[in-house]
C-alpha cells in the first residue's frame, strides 16, 4: 500500500484497538475478527469478504514493527489531511515529500498487498478450522487450499483419509499403522468405543507449513465393520438370544455372551414372550464418559423337525393347554 493511502485509513479503528495496543493483544483481536469475517464462514457474502480484506490489510501493517512505526509517523505528520501525489516530473507532491524518509520501495513508496482467491476455499492461519473437502492422494488426501494468512506463518494443510477397523477393534481400541501418500508411516491409536463415521484428529501429523508455521493435522474418518452377534446402539449393545419353547414357557437361566469375552447368566421368567428385552447393566460399550448396557432380545426358537414321540407329546400338551385365541385382542382392535 502506498504511504499516501494511509492518511485515509485508520487501521486502529478498523481493528477496534487503541494506538498503544501490544502485539499479543493485537493478534488476538485480529484472529477473532478474521474468524468472524472469513470467506469460508460467509459464503457469498461480499460485505464480509470486503471486511476480511480490510481487517487483514490493517493487521498486516500494524503487526509489522517497521511498518507500524512508518504508519504512525505518516499519520502524525499528515494530521489526517489528504495530499495529491505529484505526477511524473512534478515537484512537491506527497511521494516526493516522504519517499526519502521512508525508503521508497514500489512506485508510490509503499508495500503492496495481493489477495488471491483459489478454488475450494482460503489458505489461512487457522489451519483446518474452516474445514473443506479433500483431494485424493494415495491413502491420504490434502485439505482444500485457501487464503494465505496475515501476521504470521500459516499452518500446514491437513491430511484427510478414511480407515476401516473391525467391530472388536472399535470396542476395545487398537493401535494401527498407516502410510501416507508421501511414504511416511504413522501410528494411530483408535480409542476404545470409537463409533462408525467418527472422526479422529492427530494434531501436527499432517503436511508441513510452507512458511515455518506449525504442521497440519491428520483427520481420519473411521468405518466400523459389522459383527456376527452384536449390534451397536449408541453405547449400548444389542444381542438376539434364542430360547426354546420350554424355556420360555417354564422359565430358565441362560448364558449370554458379552464383548469382554465372558458370559453372563440371565434369568428368563416363566411365560416370557418372544421379543422381550433383558437388560444387563454396564456390559455394553465402555467409553470415558460411561458404560453402556447389554440388551438381550429373547427370541423363541421353534423346532423345525419333531420325531414321533415329540409330536405325540406336543399333541397331548395342545389338548391340555388353554383354549383362548392369542390373536383375539389383535383382531378386535383391527375392527375398531
Amino acid at each position: 500500500m502506498a504511504s499516501q493511502d494511509w492518511f485515509d485509513k485508520d487501521f486502529y479503528k478498523i481493528l477496534g484497538v487503541s494506538k498503544d495496543v501490544p502485539a499479543d493483544e493485537l493478534k488476538k483481536v485480529y484472529r477473532k475478527l478474521a474468524r468472524k469475517y472469513h470467506p469460508d464462514s460467509n459464503s457469498g457474502n461480499a460485505g464480509a469478504e470486503a471486511k476480511f480484506k480490510e481487517v487483514s490489510e490493517a493487521y498486516s501493517v500494524l503487526s509489522d514493527a517497521a511498518q507500524r512505526k512508518e504508519y504512525d509517523q505518516v499519520r502524525a505528520m499528515g494530521g489526517g489531511a489528504r495530499f495529491t501525489a505529484g505526477g511524473q516530473g512534478q515537484q512537491g507532491g506527497f511521494n516526493d515529500a516522504f519517499s526519502g524518509m521512508f525508503g521508497g520501495g514500489q512506485a508510490g513508496g509503499g508495500r503492496g498487498q495481493n489477495y488471491s482467491f483459489q478454488q475450494g476455499g482460503f489458505d489461512d492461519p487457522f489451519g483446518g478450522l474452516f474445514g473443506g473437502g479433500g483431494r485424493g492422494q494415495s491413502n491420504f488426501g490434502r485439505s482444500s487450499g485457501g487464503f494465505q494468512g496475515f501476521g504470521g506463518p500459516a499452518k500446514g494443510q491437513d491430511m484427510v483419509s478414511a480407515v476401516t477397523v473391525d467391530f472388536m477393534e472399535a470396542v476395545h481400541g487398537e493401535t494401527i499403522t498407516l502410510q501416507t501418500g508421501e511414504g511416511r508411516t504413522v501410528k494411530v491409536k483408535i480409542p476404545a468405543g470409537v463409533a462408525d463415521n467418527q472422526k479422529i484428529r492427530l494434531r501436527g501429523k499432517g503436511y508441513p507449513s510452507q512458511d515455518g508455521g506449525e504442521p497440519g493435522d491428520i483427520v481420519l474418518t473411521v468405518t466400523v465393520g459389522k459383527h456376527a452377534v452384536f449390534e451397536r446402539e449408541g453405547i449400548n449393545l444389542r444381542v438376539f438370544v434364542p430360547i426354546t419353547f420350554v424355556e420360555a414357557a417354564l422359565g430358565a437361566t441362560i448364558e449370554v455372551p458379552t464383548v469382554d469375552g465372558e458370559q453372563v447368566k440371565l434369568k428368563v421368567a416363566a411365560g416370557t414372550p418372544s421379543g422381550r428385552v433383558l437388560r444387563v447393566k454396564g456390559r455394553g460399550i465402555h467409553t470415558p464418559k460411561g458404560d453402556g448396557d447389554l440388551l438381550a432380545v429373547v427370541q423363541v426358537a421353534v423346532p423345525s423337525h419333531l420325531d414321533a414321540d415329540a409330536r405325540e407329546a406336543l399333541e397331548k400338551f395342545a389338548a391340555l393347554a388353554p383354549t383362548e385365541n392369542p390373536r383375539a385382542d389383535m383382531l378386535a382392535k383391527a375392527r375398531r
